[in-house]
C-alpha cells in the first residue's frame, strides 16, 4: 500500500461526479461488467493508492490544469477508506447482477450511487464521515 499525499479536494468531487455516471449507466443498462470494473477502480484506489483511480487522472492532467490553483489540501485516508466501501459495494451489487440476483445487484448499486452523488452534488462524502466516526469511536492507545 502506497501512502498517498493529502489531495486536492475538488479532485475526489470531480471522480464522484464520473463514478456517479458509471453506476447510473450500470442501473439503467444492468450491464455488470461495467460496475466489475468500477469496483476493480474502488479496489485499487482503496487498497493501493489513489493516482490509480482513472477519473483522478483525468481530474489531474486534464481538469486541474484547467484551473485556478488552490493552496487546499484534503487528508488521503478517509478518501481511500471511501473508495474501500464503495469497492464493498460494487462488488457486492456485481456478484448480485452476475448470479441473476438483479435486486441484490440493484440494491447495493443504488447504495454506491446515492453516497457517489452525495458527494459530487454536495460535497458530502458518506464514506469519509463513516472514518472518522469509526476514528473517533475507536479506542485510544494504551499509554506506557
Amino acid at each position: 500500500m502506497v501512502e498517498d499525499a493529502p489531495v486536492d479536494p475538488r479532485g475526489p468531487r470531480f471522480t464522484a461526479s464520473a463514478t456517479a455516471a458509471v453506476l447510473a449507466l450500470v442501473l439503467l443498462t444492468g450491464w455488470w461488467p461495467v460496475l466489475a470494473v468500477q469496483a476493480l477502480v474502488f479496489a485499487a484506489s482503496g487498497f493501493v493508492s489513489l493516482s490509480l483511480n482513472p477519473w483522478s487522472l483525468l481530474y489531474r492532467f486534464l481538469v486541474a490544469p484547467r484551473l485556478a490553483p488552490t493552496a487546499e489540501r484534503e487528508d488521503a485516508a478517509p478518501l481511500r477508506f471511501a473508495q474501500g466501501v464503495g469497492f464493498a459495494f460494487t462488488l457486492v451489487g456485481t456478484i448480485g447482477y452476475a448470479t441473476g440476483l438483479t435486486g441484490v445487484g440493484v440494491v447495493a448499486t443504488s447504495f454506491a450511487l446515492v453516497a457517489a452523488l452525495l458527494n459530487a452534488v454536495f460535497n458530502f462524502c458518506l464514506g469519509c464521515e463513516a472514518y472518522l466516526l469509526l476514528r473517533r469511536l475507536a479506542p485510544a492507545p494504551a499509554r506506557q
